[in-house]
């Protein structure tokens, strides 16, 4: 099949609302991993300093599409707009505007039937990302 995308997720832990209880390091030990597998994206967690600097990924991989990772499902208050398109934009050093997604980190889902947050803080959240996402696009169409 043609036009058929392919990624990969990687999840640093979704179970806690607490960050210190939940997988930290950059992705440096994963990158020969990273390059081996055939896959035109990866979804990574970036929105909180758990996962490191851009940089260690964008490095190794800017030639491929990143699924940002720019708002915690973990905290109750969404993210300001501003600081996603902050994040985006530090992802440019690294990627072109279509090579970019906006994502949470880990999404929303439940853990062991315990979801992490409430139905209203995720949707402040993705109202969130979609102002981002508009915001970028009038700027780097």
């Amino acid at each position: 099949m043609t036009g058929v995308r392919t990624g990969v997720h990687v999840c640093r832990g979704n179970w806690s609302r607490q960050e210190d209880v939940l997988l930290t390091g950059d992705y440096h030990a994963l990158l020969p991993a990273f390059r081996a597998m055939r896959v035109d994206q990866f979804v990574l967690e970036y929105a909180t300093p758990r996962a490191g600097e851009l940089r260690v990924v964008g490095e190794a991989l800017g030639g491929r599409e990143i699924g940002l990772g720019c708002v915690n499902p973990r905290t109750e208050v969404a993210e300001d707009p501003a600081a996603i398109v902050a994040r985006a934009q530090e992802a440019l050093q690294y990627w072109r505007p279509e090579q970019i997604f906006l994502n949470p980190d880990c999404g929303f889902g439940c853990f062991a039937n315990r979801c992490v947050n409430e139905e209203a803080t995720a949707v402040a959240k993705l109202r969130a990302m979609v102002a981002a996402a508009r915001t970028l696009r009038q700027r780097h169409g």
